[in-house]
């Protein structure tokens, strides 16, 4: 079986990512595979909606296979990365206007690159143990492949707060922030998909159940107050102790500085824009440099390769990145900018 498995069943194309031993990581290949899978079903009058789902039960797609990526940089060579994220974003920009309903199941994680193969959909299903996030500043990234839309489009300043922190979203923060629509529990899934082949879209509602509560829900005014600063230097520096805002400087703290700092400024500007194209477009102003003015061979080095858990962030903390720092890693590319 091919890392991605690509067919049509009945009234609908299928995708199933199927490397679940990687959590279903995204390749190069399986982007591109997706792509051309979007281009000839968007145009096929025998093909009604699409369905993704992904192999085994611990991850839809825990996000984006780094690995060549970081053996490229590492190298000196930032093409390759650069490639990979343009016609990844290429692709994130079809499915995201896709005209016809494109239904994910969304099961254990869903995160980074596998958020950008599943919440642009029309019909984003959750279930009991869904684990939604962007976590790409804890690698000297930024929120991307389109994340920063669904940031943007968050209640209040809540996709400030998920964006910076990393923080994972149960089914029920997922469908309050906006990153899914439906909670059916897995076991209904088989039987739900097959109705779905035949042309049934009803059937989805039909075996939604109420969403769970949604724990940011409460948490929203606390955030709202506290991510309304200009930088995070300032958010944190209008805490005041209590329990919520020490879990959450912590999770700040964590994370690659350069990289925070840039996503709280990253989605203020996505508000401002509105577009995929342009979110994208904002996005790879950040990606394009991560690995040659960035901290994202260093993130992956901590994380990935030797775990130890220990970057060597540059600049090494909040406080010390200033407005200029960011101003770099999101100014316009020029020629280099993202065409879609």
């Amino acid at each position: 079986m091919p890392d991605i498995h690509i067919r049509t069943t009945g009234k609908a194309g299928r995708i199933t990512p199927n490397r679940p031993e990687a959590l279903n990581a995204l390749s190069y290949e399986m982007a591109l595979a997706i792509e051309a899978a979007l281009d000839e079903w968007a145009v096929d009058p025998n093909i009604e909606l699409v369905v993704i789902d992904a192999a085994g039960d611990k991850a839809f797609c825990a996000g984006g296979d780094i690995q060549e990526m970081y053996d490229t940089a590492k190298a000196g060579d930032f093409e390759y990365g650069r490639k990979f994220w343009r016609d990844e974003y290429r692709m994130n920009a079809k499915l995201f206007n896709f005209p016809k309903p494109y239904v994910a199941f969304m099961q254990g994680f869903t995160m980074g690159g596998g958020v950008g193969i599943s919440c642009h959909g029309s019909h984003r299903i959750v279930c009991e143990n869904s684990q939604i996030a962007m976590p790409e500043c804890g690698i000297g990234l930024v929120p991307d492949v389109g994340g920063s839309l669904l940031l943007a489009r968050a209640p209040g300043h809540l996709g400030e707060y998920l964006g910076c922190t990393a923080a994972r979203m149960d089914a029920g923060n997922a469908i309050y922030a906006g990153f899914a629509d439906y909670y059916i529990p897995r076991a209904a899934w088989p039987t739900l998909i097959e109705a779905i082949e035949g042309g049934d879209l009803e059937a989805i509602e039909k075996a939604a159940l109420p969403a769970p509560a949604a724990s940011l829900q409460a948490e929203q005014s606390e955030i709202d107050q506290s991510f309304n600063g200009r930088t995070v230097g300032d958010i944190i520096r209008g805490f005041s102790g209590s329990d919520w805002e020490q879990k959450t400087e912590k999770a700040l703290r964590r994370n690659c500085p350069l990289s925070v700092e840039c996503a709280l400024e990253l989605v203020r500007r996505v508000r401002g824009l509105g577009t995929i194209e342009q979110a994208l477009g904002m996005e790879y102003r950040f990606t394009h440099r991560s690995a040659s003015n960035g901290d994202f061979v260093e993130g992956i080095r901590a994380a990935i390769i030797d775990k130890d858990r220990k970057p060597q962030w540059n600049p090494a903390t909040l406080e010390a990145v200033t407005p200029l720092n960011i101003s770099k890693m999101l100014m316009p590319l020029g020629a280099d900018a993202l065409k879609l």
